[in-house]
């Protein structure tokens, strides 16, 4: 079952095309990342998800509903921005306190809330005096007064130190194995979506560029090999004549770049030996989401 659902999206700014033909399907349980260039359209997805965008074209369901019926998914459906504020003047007990009494049916009180969350440690403290990651904390405090099925966070990471984002990995791991709920995270830090995340979409110019499970999009990662030599013009030309392997680069430090796709590094330094080209340095680079992001958005923009 989807958790969210988005067939065929278009949306243009008269005759700017900001999201051109998007899909995209969250399951239900999942931790689904959305990365993308400033400009590429997360942000107008996000809205037009939440019903607070018209959109040209398209279909949108959010846990069955369309976005103007979203209004019968309350306390299912929880959106968190960046911007997101909380009085600053009230203390973290009262801002929940306030939330419950306004909420239709709160499932927990707020001291089950504080508890779950760990902002019990805090919760005499008022908003004002909270870190960035303590007011991420307690935004979600308020979402759990109910029991939200999906809770989207944009840029959830943004201006918190490691403690701040460890405590917004770890809140996130926990409600989705304990709780179910769903995620859908929009974010510049691949690094931390990589850690968190068990899918990931990729929008450039408005439409998704690939969207898979983490593991698959790493798997489909060329391995890059840092290779230092004293004869770096025979060792480009011979990667340049050989299957499997692509040169991408020489940086300032001497390191030449090459992929590997169907070699390894033990192979490559062979063929170097065989070729007497001798190695004086050999770094094996992990796959990363940034790279294959670098790799999706620079192709894109050619």
């Amino acid at each position: 079952m989807h958790a969210l659902s988005i067939a065929g999206l278009n949306k243009s700014y008269g005759s700017f095309k900001v999201i051109d033909d998007l899909n995209l399907n969250i399951e239900t349980g999942s931790i689904h990342g959305l990365v993308g260039l400033n400009g590429s359209g997360k942000t107008t997805t996000i809205e037009c998800i939440l019903g607070l965008q018209a959109f040209n074209a398209g279909d949108i369901t959010v846990l069955g509903y369309a976005p103007e019926n979203l209004h019968k998914a309350k306390g299912k459906l929880v959106a968190i921005f960046d911007s997101a504020s909380l009085h600053p003047n009230l203390t973290v007990r009262q801002c929940l306190n306030q939330a419950s009494l306004l909420c239709d049916k709160p499932i927990r009180s707020a001291a089950q809330v504080e508890k779950l969350l760990g902002v019990d440690r805090f919760s005499n403290f008022k908003i004002r005096h909270l870190s960035l990651g303590n007011k991420r904390r307690t935004s979600i405090a308020h979402a759990l007064l109910g029991q939200p099925e999906l809770i989207v966070l944009d840029e959830p990471f943004n201006g918190l130190d490691a403690e701040g984002v460890d405590d917004v990995l770890q809140l996130i791991t926990t409600l989705n194995k304990e709780e179910g709920t769903a995620f859908l995270l929009s974010s510049h830090q691949l690094p931390y979506l990589e850690q968190i995340c068990s899918h990931i979409a990729i929008l450039n110019k408005g439409a998704i560029a690939v969207s898979d499970t983490v593991s698959s999009l790493l798997a489909q990662t060329a391995t890059t090999v840092l290779l230092k030599t004293e004869q770096p013009e025979q060792a480009i030309e011979l990667v340049k004549q050989t299957n499997n392997i692509n040169f991408v680069k020489s940086d300032e430090s001497g390191y030449l770049h090459i992929a590997l796709d169907d070699m390894n590094s033990a192979a490559l330094n062979q063929l170097m030996v065989e070729s007497q080209i001798p190695v004086s340095e050999m770094i094996l680079k992990k796959n990363s989401l940034a790279s294959l992001f670098r790799e999706i958005t620079s192709e894109a923009s050619v």
